[in-house]
């Protein structure tokens, strides 16, 4: 069966490195790959949310639950990177490929629900911002961000060079946004420290539970699946057998760098909540709006809520060009269906715009963090039905030939992948109580 080729962006062919070059940070920034797109989809506003409310209420507690859901991160998406280069096709093409008609509906139900709740919280986090910073409303922010997305989208058309520098400008902003903050925050490091060690009574609360569910669904997001594959589909493409084994290493290493930083963002914002909010008594702060307007009097200064707000911005516009570009590649992946590139962008943005509209319109604008939090709830009920595929696929020596996954490579994801399973069963058990 012949395959789509993503138009949306394909990310320039990797040549086997034929001599180690010494590095440098003007070197990296020249040479970051799709793994820095995909690291602004781990630090969206609904990452903001659901690291923000952990941390009001449980201090460090949940720092553990950042490096456990940013390690699977790290795993999913190499495998990404194994499948696009050793196949040449995207995780939403071969799941047209080897499922039945109703299965492949399903999976492309499932994944444009990940769609739309991700590009929710992005819309969401950036109006927010915006009212922040001007004053503007959350539905008049919601047009004005999506739209912003749209222009940005097509004045890079499908420049790879002119996104990567966008993007990772944005990136730059938000985390030193952060960093300033921590310094302002000044945080207790030994506390923060022993966050690092996983808590029993992850177990024993079931709001911790859930807020724990939340960081897993934020940092782990179904879309990046179908993006990181379908950017690397072209280069498996291109290469030759031989060259593609080079090729994935030298992605995986872009990949995990850049989930890296990621990372370390992630951190800071559940450390830094934790610092501002936990250790004053204010531990039910879980709305953006609220947590930036006391900041100031927290901190007794006058830039803190700016700095937020101006990272805020930052990551929402960032995550929502990001995510538009994943909606392309699913409905080239699943359907087949080719649409220009204007026609593919304004439907995406359409399907996340209305819900977005909607919710305001009719609840309001006096609570939007129950909105981000449970968009990254259902984000990590998603996740299963992008990982399964994923796993099928790079565990099938007739698919992949010499890169298809070993008997303990393949137990040790599948491992994980049972892992976030049950945490997804514990989460659906506990809402229906």
């Amino acid at each position: 069966m012949n395959t789509v080729t993503s138009t949306a962006l394909a990310a320039p062919a990797l040549a086997p490195r034929v001599q180690p070059r010494l590095f440098t940070w003007r070197r990296f920034a020249g040479t970051a790959g799709p793994g820095l797109l995909i690291a602004v989809g781990y630090i969206d506003p609904g990452n903001w949310a659901t690291d923000l409310s952990g941390g009001a209420r449980y201090g460090y507690a949940l720092l553990s639950m950042v490096f456990v859901a940013n390690f699977i991160a790290m795993v999913v998406q190499a495998l990404c990177v194994r499948l696009a280069i050793a196949t040449g096709k995207s995780l939403a093409e071969y799941s047209r490929e080897a499922y039945a008609r109703p299965v492949v509906l399903m999976l492309w139900l499932s994944a444009e629900l990940a769609m739309v709740m991700t590009d929710l919280a992005e819309l969401v986090g950036g109006a927010i911002a915006l009212k922040l910073l001007f004053g503007i409303g959350l539905v008049p922010g919601v047009v004005l961000t999506s739209t912003g997305t749209f222009v940005m989208l097509m004045l890079g058309r499908n420049d790879w060079r002119w996104l990567r520098n966008l993007v990772g400008g944005l990136v730059v902003t938000v985390a030193a946004s952060f960093v300033s903050l921590l310094w302002l925050a000044q945080p207790d490091w030994t506390d923060v420290a022993l966050g690092l060690i996983p808590t029993p009574q992850l177990l024993a609360d079931p709001t911790m539970l859930f807020l724990a569910l939340g960081i897993v669904g934020a940092t782990v997001m179904p879309h990046n699946l179908y993006l990181h594959s379908g950017l690397l589909a072209s280069t498996g493409r291109a290469l030759p057998r031989t060259a593609k084994a080079e090729a994935i290493k030298a992605n995986v290493r872009d990949s995990n760098t850049s989930l890296g930083f990621a990372l370390l963002i992630n951190a800071a914002i559940l450390v830094a909540a934790g610092a501002v909010f936990h250790s004053h008594g204010l531990t039910e702060i879980a709305d953006l709006s609220a947590a930036a307007q006391l900041l100031d009097p927290v901190l007794g200064t006058e830039v803190a809520a700016l700095l937020f707000a101006v990272g805020l911005l930052a990551a929402g516009q960032s995550s929502t060009i990001t995510g538009t570009l994943a909606g392309q590649m699913v409905m080239e992946g699943f359907l087949q269906i080719r649409l220009s590139a204007p026609v593919r962008r304004l439907v995406t943005r359409l399907a996340a715009l209305g819900p977005a509209l909607g919710y305001f319109l009719v609840v309001g604008e006096g609570d939007t963090s129950r909105l981000l939090i449970l968009s990254q709830v259902v984000l990590s009920l998603q996740l299963p039905f992008a990982v399964i595929p994923l796993l099928r696929c790079v565990g099938h020596r007739e698919v992949m030939g010499e890169f298809a996954l070993g008997r303990g490579a393949r137990l040790g994801c599948w491992s994980l992948a049972l892992f976030v399973v049950l945490l997804n069963v514990a989460l659906i058990a506990e809402m229906l109580g």
